[in-house]
């Protein structure tokens, strides 16, 4: 199926695909390339708009990324409208013959802009008035250069406190839109609208839905799989690796065989749950592997955040391997893997920096002996979600909260030993119990506890104590690119703290994370 397109080139941004996935909510199907594709490569999608994103780099740099001179020529030369989103502004502003210099005052979070004059896409930041002039909008920024000067034919139609050239608009071609801050994050009140209203001044119809994405997903599948392929699913029982299976499942029936790793790093009686949850509703049924022993020797000893990732993952393929052999082998391994687990381990299409790496993603060893898929590969979690109620998969399971494929191995912080898993499992069980107790579970992205690999002192029937310190940490968000910590109410993290405290031995004190993400990650390794 053939579909109108709009492409994002990407300058590197962490929040890139993020744009793609808005521009998709919207019905318009996106599709990001690296700034520096060749010019042929992108005329044979036949665009009908193009984003230039944000970046880490300032365009004034040495080796900064540059549009090639063809390209530019194509991107601005008036075939399509162009919106640049702030790197992707100041690409836009240098390659036209404007000025970019650092910002005297940088900005970065929540700011308030003022509209000077409602043109293109900014007629959304409007307001009530003909004009909108003078009407204030509070946007998410995140820089620190700004427009020294604009291109011939450009005018500036907003501002902030800080930065003179907050959008920016020319008339020119097709049309060309510039802003300084990121209206594809949940932050930005009217952004999805900005976008939209983009979409439709490139003349969009809108046809993209998750119905197309399931059917040209299943096509790829088959694909890449063909007619004889045998696959096999790592099975968590959480969202993502469950609508992975059934995506799969639907696309090559009887092939597919699913296996659930008990890696001795679960939650509370989170493998008897797995197991009756998927009873009777697989094509063939599923395979449990006991691997706990070997899971927690590997981890012997490892303190490291990213070696314990590596550990964790490497013994994972070395579990499928075994169990696909027992079934008679298997040609390719079917893994959740969603975009921000991408983007946070790998520099994907730009050249975004490495936050983490992700176990379904970094941990691979270079000679996998299976064929990976991964059908969800460019998904955010809101998105599988609704890709998991269009297949039909129970609410139960849909609404799961995340849970990272390392499991408790990045939440025992410091050495992972079965005692410490034992200690966190507890503390664990009772959050979740009293956040559904208190009618929170479905408000919150994700709940859990930390173990520290700290001890406090502390008094316990009169006695001094030594053990160890647990945060809790809860955030409220729409697709873990960004977070916020979640405001509980203050008798609700009582009870938990008193709770644990008196119920799980080895732990003496309760803290809260009240970090965001950014800066900090949802998961502390």
């Amino acid at each position: 199926m053939q579909h109108e397109t709009l492409l994002v080139l990407d300058f590197g941004s962490q929040v890139t695909q993020l744009i793609a996935r808005r521009v998709r909510e919207l019905g318009v199907y996106a599709e990001i390339l690296p700034f520096d594709a060749p010019l042929e490569q992108l005329r044979a999608h036949a665009p009908k708009g193009i984003i230039l994103s944000g970046g880490p780099s300032s365009i004034y740099d040495e080796g900064a990324p540059r549009l090639a001179k063809d390209v530019l020529d194509w991107c601005l030369g008036g075939e399509m409208p162009v919106l640049g989103i702030c790197y992707g502004m100041f690409a836009m502003v240098a390659g036209l013959g404007g000025k970019v210099r650092p910002a005297k005052d940088r900005e970065f979070g929540h700011a308030m802009i003022v509209v000077d004059a409602a043109a293109g896409p900014m007629t959304e930041f409007a307001g009530e008035g003909a004009t909108g002039a003078g009407h204030e909008e509070p946007v998410w920024m995140s820089h620190g250069d700004e427009v020294e000067s604009l291109p011939e034919g450009f005018e500036s139609v907003a501002h902030s406190a800080s930065c003179a050239h907050a959008a920016i608009y020319s008339e020119a071609g097709a049309g060309m839109w510039g802003v300084q801050f990121h209206p594809e994050v949940s932050h930005t009140r009217r952004g999805t609208a900005l976008l939209g209203r983009f979409l439709d001044l490139c003349g969009f119809a809108r046809d993209w839905s998750m119905g197309a994405f399931v059917e040209e997903a299943v096509a790829r599948i088959r694909e890449q799989v063909g007619d004889q392929g045998t696959v096999i699913c790592g099975l968590s029982g959480g969202v993502d690796s469950s609508v992975a299976a059934a995506l799969v499942e639907r696309a090559i029936g009887d092939r597919l065989h699913c296996i659930f790793v008990d890696n001795g790093l679960l939650r509370k009686n989170e493998r008897e749950q797995v197991e009756a949850m998927f009873a009777g509703r697989l094509h063939n049924p599923l395979v449990v592997a006991d691997a706990g022993a070997l899971f927690l020797d590997r981890l012997a000893g490892v303190t490291d955040p990213e070696l314990k990732r590596k550990a964790i993952g490497a013994t994972f393929i070395e579990v499928f391997d075994e169990k696909a052999h027992a079934l008679g082998g298997a040609d390719y391994l079917v893994q959740g893997t969603l975009y921000p687990d991408v983007i946070e381990s790998v520099s994907a299409r730009g050249p975004s920096a490495t936050i983490k790496t992700h176990h379904n993603v970094g941990g691979l060893p270079e000679k996998m002996k299976m064929g990976v898929v991964e059908p969800l590969r460019e998904l955010f979690k809101d998105e599988v979600r609704r890709l998991g109620l269009h297949l039909g998969l129970p609410e139960t399971m849909i609404w799961r909260h995340p849970f990272p494929g390392p499991g408790l191995g990045v939440r025992v912080l410091g050495e992972v030993t079965e005692p410490r898993c034992a200690v966190l499992r507890e503390a664990d069980a009772i959050i979740i119990e009293e956040i559904s107790r208190a009618g929170l579970y479905r408000d919150l992205w994700q709940v859990f506890g930390v173990l520290l690999p700290v001890r406090s002192v502390g008094v316990m029937g009169d006695a001094r104590t030594y053990e160890n310190a647990l945060a809790v940490r809860a955030v409220e968000s729409v697709d873990a690119m960004t977070a916020d910590w979640a405001h509980l109410p203050y008798e609700v993290l009582g009870r938990i703290s008193n709770r644990i405290i008196n119920e799980v031995r080895g732990i003496n004190r309760v803290c809260y994370d009240i970090s965001s993400k950014p800066p900090a990650t949802i998961e502390w390794e």
